[in-house]
């Protein structure tokens, strides 16, 4: 049965969205990515969530600098476990692999801890790295991403995923917008018209 949910703040807009969101930044520039993981994060740190980010390309020092300047004392808050910046290669890659069944398993425990640590919430955003395409199970990654809005109907943790459309192929780019029901475009959140469900989705790619 699918778990009430209530409705939170993005950090994007004004808008509240039902948290177990799961949406997709498609970026093509610094400022996207780094706005976008940054707001993120303080808007989940504000709202009483325990959040995580997944990123090689921004440092924990940027990250934390920001949090500090909008009130946040990033130091303390890491070490009472209500925010987690860790490398996407370590996250996404262990033992150089890409595996669908671990992820869900993490994200599904990060969930379950924070509820049970009495935080309002929990949500997480990852970047996902071009190398995804040379490492074992890597051809797995849509798949995934159709899992996670499968995972949200029980485990509602919200999520945003974020590519670099200067690294990743048109191809690409196209099956990540069918796997993710909404997406941030140009600062705001929109219902993606590309979505397909899980159950079609999977079911295509057997």
């Amino acid at each position: 049965m699918k778990k009430l949910t209530r409705n939170i703040a993005l950090g994007f807009t004004d808008q509240p969205e039902p948290e177990g969101t799961h949406l997709c930044l498609i970026f093509s520039s610094e400022k996207e990515r780094t706005d976008c993981l940054l707001k993120f994060l303080l808007s989940g740190l504000k709202g009483g969530e325990r959040v995580a980010g997944f990123t090689d390309e921004i440092s924990e020092k940027e990250i934390c600098s920001y949090l500090e300047a909008n009130g946040i004392a990033c130091d303390e808050r890491k070490q009472n476990g209500d925010i987690t910046i860790s490398r996407t290669s370590e996250v996404y890659f262990e033992n150089d692999s890409f595996d669908p069944a671990r992820m869900l398993g993490l994200l599904t425990q990060f969930y379950n801890e924070s509820r049970e640590q009495g935080y309002e919430s929990a949500r997480v955003i990852g970047e996902m790295a071009p190398r995804i395409a040379e490492v074992q199970g890597g051809e797995r990654l849509l798949e995934y991403e159709s899992r996670v809005t499968l995972l949200q109907r029980t485990c509602p943790l919200t999520a945003v995923c974020q590519y670099d459309a200067n690294q990743f192929d048109g191809a690409t780019i196209l099956e990540v917008m069918k796997v993710h029901p909404k997406m941030l475009v140009n600062g705001s959140v929109v219902n993606n018209p590309f979505y397909i469900e899980p159950e079609e989705y999977l079911n295509s790619i057997s």
